[in-house]
């Protein structure tokens, strides 16, 4: 695998390095009503990954990929999305916490030539969110095809300072494996590949083979694994591709306070910030072979090995404020405190034994209440755990933080406790599901409501 992975690389022509730079930061106005206004248009393109020849690619606003949307807590927004692809599709605001019929859900669809205008208010912490399409029975497919892009939330009271120079010191790291036929994007799954398209090419920000020149002595990485399945264990490397032990400080969003390592793993899909001294390390990602991991097994990619990004130091650093010495402030949310605890078996492309319908309310909560979540794979593959709309806490997880997906090795249980808050809408669901973009079109997905107290969940047809 190894080998055939280089020989792509050569003969695509990728081995030379080229830049990797940030997408755009997403142009807004504020409207009559003080709103955050946005525009974004789904559109099909074609794509150069830097090979000199271009792909066949969709894109929000562009060929690939899309703009990175940023706005603050309190701050109300309304997102304008044009759909100028030839199919249906969504728009979901992924760790947002949301309206459920804001929330872009696969009740939530855009048809061609349509425009879909959720707006919401921002009441969460500062953190690192992305976007993405989520159609039923369609997600990977445009997920891979290039729709996904960052959504940046910033807290102007947060009480420790972080580079924010966006592109400078501040940067988005949108990582993807792909696979090529010639030029052209490959949409074939292996037969064996049980978790659906695994990719032998790491894309950066829509490059192959990247480079970042780094000019300050503090940079932030904002990490957000857009692989449509592939987890990966990112490490910093001292020159070449063997891991280095020199360490890097990261963080999770939102966490109390840094941590230090000298690897950090981004298995679900799901996005993280990390800021380390620059000092012209080279990040690989190497997947952990644990037998505590299904990533043991060569089928899902457990013996994959890759150069991610090289970080290139200037010969003349700008100096940055040091690390902080805590984040934020957390409220850990005691088991105790729950109302309701609930059982989840995933396999065989279902949860609980069903596979997703649209017409199904699976889990009914009441809005201010607290549940503990036990979620168990039964499975012999991988699975990501992904609940919309709340960020949760991992029961027994060594570090406090706020997650909104969570990886379940095979046969291991992770508990997890959440409080449904703000909003409540008995006619319109959110999604829970596993976060393998290929298992969750395949139906292993439910969906749950928020309810006030006394209230019935009655869904409404979209």
């Amino acid at each position: 695998m190894v080998a055939e992975q280089r020989h792509r690389h050569r003969r695509r022509g990728s081995t030379s390095p080229t830049g990797s730079p940030s997408p755009p930061l997403a142009p807004s106005h504020l409207d009559a009503q003080g709103r955050r206004v946005f525009e974004l248009t789904a559109k099909s393109g074609r794509h150069d990954f830097g090979s000199g020849h271009a792909a066949d690619t969709w894109g929000f606003d562009g060929d690939y990929l899309g703009p990175t949307l940023r706005a603050a807590k309190g701050e109300q927004v309304l997102v304008n999305v044009h759909n100028s692809l030839g199919e249906t599709t969504t728009v979901h605001w992924h760790g947002m916490h949301l309206p459920a019929a804001m929330d872009g859900g696969p009740h939530q669809p855009i048809a061609p030539g349509t425009t879909w205008s959720p707006t919401w208010t921002i009441k969460q912490p500062a953190a690192t969110l992305w976007y993405h399409p989520h159609p039923h029975g369609d997600t990977a497919q445009h997920v891979y095809r290039g729709l996904a892009g960052m959504f940046i939330l910033d807290d102007p009271a947060a009480p420790v300072a972080l580079p924010d120079e966006y592109g400078v010191d501040d940067i988005p790291v949108i990582v993807q494996d792909r696979a090529f036929d010639g030029d052209s994007l490959d949409e074939g799954r292996s037969l064996l590949a049980g978790t659906g398209i695994l990719g032998d090419t790491i894309v950066v920000n829509g490059t192959v083979a990247p480079f970042l020149d780094v000019t300050t002595s503090l940079v932030r990485l904002r990490v957000l694994n857009a692989s449509n399945a592939r987890p990966f264990n990112f490490r910093f490397a001292t020159g070449g591709s063997s891991p280095g032990s020199a360490p890097t400080a990261g963080c999770w969003r939102p966490r109390s306070r840094p941590h230090t390592c000298s690897s950090r793993r981004v298995s679900e899909r799901r996005s993280s910030s990390g800021y380390g001294r620059a000092i012209g390390w080279c990040c690989a990602a190497r997947r952990s072979t644990s037998a505590a991991t299904w990533c043991r097994t060569a089928w899902f990619g457990g013996e994959d090995r890759f150069d991610v990004l090289e970080l290139r130091g200037a010969a003349q650093l700008r100096a940055s404020a040091g690390v902080p010495a805590g984040l934020v402030e957390i409220e850990r949310l005691p088991p105790s405190s729950a109302v309701t605890s609930r059982d989840f078996s995933l396999t065989s492309e279902t949860i609980n034994g069903s596979a997703m319908s649209m017409e199904r309310v699976d889990v009914t909560a009441t809005l201010g209440t607290v549940e503990v979540w036990s979620i168990t794979n039964q499975d012999g593959a991988p699975h990501d755990f992904h609940l919309h709309d709340v960020q949760f806490q991992v029961l027994g997880a060594k570090v406090l933080a706020w997650k909104d997906t969570v990886f379940v090795p095979a046969g291991d249980t992770v508990r997890i406790i959440m409080r449904f808050a703000d909003y409540a809408d008995p006619g319109v669901p959110y999604m829970f599901h596993c976060h393998l973009l290929y298992h969750e079109d395949q139906g292993m997905m439910g969906q749950f409501v928020v309810v006030r107290p006394g209230e019935q969940a009655s869904l409404h047809r979209h």
